[in-house]
């Protein structure tokens, strides 16, 4: 990999269009982190497919933002959001789960004027089943279509998922299908929702493939290296695939839902997707189009704790929406890393420590009761509630949750799923 570390230094320089160099400069961030790593391997580790920290609370959200180059939410920012939409700001931002943005002021100096912008997110299928931690930026994106009623396109990344694992074509078109279900079980509404796999959409509407080659034009290789760091070892489909989940971005991929405007877009996403769409806004005005706004969440922890993301790759990293009832009090109650102390006495003296215990993290994402959490929080840091208690109301708030998606899911036949693939006008109020 000694290749990639000799273009880093390139891939943060201004992209260059046909051999011209943008006046604009580049948005950079994970470049400048592969840089700090050689200096600094106790860094975190946070790119497209990789997340790990070596602290017990997760990575340092803060130490991000100023790597990737993004901006917090803050009050005031929370405050316009509230003030604009008119009713109060989801759990996910009022509690930071949602912390970083670009350009989500631009957003709403659309929605005072009444200019319209539309949301775009996505999946990348790599097994059969969701977990938990997948439902946290679409509960996020159908809250927002519900709150500003704007269309939303969903990308089913198959493409990504046969180039990076070992996966048949076939195969991964089968897990988008599948993906889609849980997806669809959420209850998007199919009059405002297109769904779409890259696998077979390229194939279905020719302005997706067009606006693809039009990105990898303004994008050199050595670009392409530094941003993501690829070698000289990785596949060419990996080196080209970073312009088809930037595509989605740009209105015109999508003419049956926009015609030939140029439409701003929000993409609600993980904070590690963020490299795809620093090259996006790079692009984007080159091509005659808006940069694409962005709002980032925090990873879901892995039951073993927060230092990597819930993985679907290990089954006992996570809770799936197929778990039964007994399979997730019995993985929450061996797997999930407590911030409980050694003893009871110790913990009754001393508090447990929310900000490390994976069961409170839990609660943080899907607990809606602000009063309760907060209960939960004070009780626990002062030693009057245990680890098991802790882990017992975890159990109790996400079976729920669990077992409505399954009931939801079963709704979801493929006749149903077909109409949220079917490329078509969509409805809604801008």
């Amino acid at each position: 990999m000694a290749d990639t570390k000799e273009t880093i230094a390139e891939g943060v320089e201004a992209l260059t269009l046909n051999g011209k160099q943008d006046a604009e400069p580049v948005e950079t961030g994970t470049d400048a982190q592969a840089q700090e790593g050689a200096t600094a391997p106790t860094e975190d580790v946070v790119d497209p497919w990789n997340v790990a920290s070596s602290n017990d609370a997760g990575v340092d959200y803060d130490k991000l933002i100023k790597r990737f180059g993004s901006s917090k939410i803050d009050e005031e920012l929370i405050a316009r959001f509230e003030k604009i939409t008119g009713k109060p700001a989801h759990h996910f931002i009022r509690r930071g789960m949602f912390f970083s943005h670009r350009d989500l002021h631009t957003i709403l100096t659309l929605r005072e004027q009444g200019k319209p912008f539309y949301l775009y997110t996505g999946r990348g299928p790599s097994s059969g089943s969701l977990h938990v931690g997948h439902l946290v930026p679409f509960i996020m994106t159908k809250w927002l279509q519900e709150t500003f009623d704007v269309p939303l396109v969903i990308q089913l990344t198959d493409d990504e998922k046969t180039l990076w694992k070992d996966l048949k074509v076939e195969d991964a078109i089968k897990l988008g299908r599948e993906n889609a279900k849980d997806i669809v079980a959420m209850g998007f509404d199919v009059n405002k929702t297109f769904i779409f796999n890259n696998l077979e959409f390229v194939g279905k509407c020719p302005a997706m493939y067009q606006n693809i080659i039009r990105i990898q034009k303004c994008v050199t290789f050595n670009q392409v290296k530094g941003i993501f760091g690829f070698g000289d070892s990785d596949i060419i489909g990996k080196i080209g695939f970073p312009a088809a989940q930037a595509a989605p971005a740009i209105s015109s991929t999508f003419p049956f839902i926009f015609g030939n405007k140029k439409v701003h877009c929000l993409i609600p996403c993980a904070i590690d997707q963020d490299p795809y769409f620093r090259m996006t806004r790079d692009v984007a005005p080159r091509l005659g189009y808006p940069k694409c706004a962005l709002i980032h969440s925090t990873f879901f922890p892995a039951l073993q704790g927060a230092k990597t993301k819930m993985s679907a790759s290990d089954q006992n990293s996570a809770v799936y929406m197929t778990d039964t009832p007994k399979q997730i009090k019995n993985k929450i109650n061996k797997y999930a890393f407590s911030g409980g102390r050694v003893t009871v006495e110790e913990h009754r003296r001393l508090g447990g420590v929310p900000e490390v215990d994976v069961s409170y993290q839990l609660l943080k994402f899907f607990l809606e009761d602000d009063a309760k959490l907060e209960e939960v929080r004070v009780a626990y840091s002062k030693g009057e509630m245990l680890t098991g208690e802790i882990k017992k109301l975890a159990v109790e708030t996400l079976t729920p949750i669990v077992e409505q998606h399954q009931a939801a899911r079963k709704l979801v036949t493929d006749e149903v799923l077909d109409k949220y693939f079917e490329l078509r006008p969509l409805q809604f109020g801008s």
